[in-house]
């Protein structure tokens, strides 16, 4: 058993994280399975209960802008942290709310890194290896119109994870992204409809048909609805090995149309 990890993964509530929480406890890895809310701890437990997966697979509750729950999940022995946990807000980027960009910022920039930095100390203080691994996107590395604020996060988490990379390195502690492409889990859809919350048409430039549109664009397409079991299938894969790649796109479709952007981004002109 000395190949089995001990992993923590943060909003395994639903959609990736709770499909990759199932899958590595079915491969015998000791999974803690964070979700935000005490009504997903209860729908969680019943599905490993019904699944047989009770000694591999742990739910907790495991909000981290709670500040208590952090220090709780940091009695946890772990080899790996998935952090997963994100939420999302679109819409203008010139009409936002800034309020709601400095709410997404925390939960996905502030709050993982903080947590990261958290076990990362403990892994260094106990002189062990540990890996950690960022949910970040497609939008990482490209910036979709009315996806600009959710990206910008993604963004920011790329920035981090390879600086920390570097650093870490002397320490024996790796890190990863997982960036998915347009995978059907109701996170980007539900992304999608956030902005109808503040968007008027008889304040804001921007008007809501005009933004559906936009959104329907990407989301009601085939590349827009992929099955995800195929990204909880490769985060399987990636997170509890110990060699890979830094960034893993998913899937290679969306690594090509990437690569292709970025090429052509030297020549964009206003």
């Amino acid at each position: 058993m000395a190949d089995k990890k001990r992993i923590l993964i943060t909003g395994a509530g639903s959609g990736f994280g709770e499909g990759t929480a199932i899958g590595l406890a079915k491969l015998g890895h000791q999974v803690i399975a964070g979700v935000q809310i005490s009504p997903q701890v209860t729908t969680l437990r019943a599905k490993v209960e019904e699944l047989g997966l009770g000694a591999n697979l742990r739910v907790e509750r495991l909000d981290i802008l709670d500040p208590y729950d952090v220090s709780y999940a940091l009695t946890w022995d772990i080899d790996i942290l998935f952090s997963n946990a994100g939420i999302g807000e679109a819409g203008p980027v010139f009409e936002i709310p800034v309020n709601l960009v400095r709410r997404n910022f925390e939960t996905n920039v502030f709050a993982p890194l903080d947590l990261a930095q958290k076990f990362i100390a403990k892994w260094i203080n106990e002189k062990r290896k540990g890996k950690v691994i960022f949910t970040s996107s497609m939008g990482g590395l490209f910036t979709p119109p009315g996806y600009g604020i959710y990206v910008s996060t993604k963004h920011a988490l790329e920035a981090i994870a390879e600086a920390l990379s570097d650093e870490l390195k002397k320490y024996n502690i790796q890190i990863q992204t997982a960036n998915p492409g347009a995978y059907l889990t109701g996170y980007n859809e539900t992304m999608a409809d956030n902005p109808f919350r503040w968007l008027d048409d008889s304040k804001n430039f921007t008007k809501r048909a005009e933004m559906r549109a936009t959104f329907d664009s990407l989301l009601d397409t085939p590349q827009g609805r992929l099955d995800p079991k195929e990204m909880i299938d490769a985060l399987i894969k990636i997170i509890p090995s110990e060699k890979g790649k830094f960034r893993n796109v998913v899937p290679q479709f969306v690594e090509d149309m990437l690569k292709e952007h970025q090429q052509k981004a030297w020549d964009v002109t206003i």
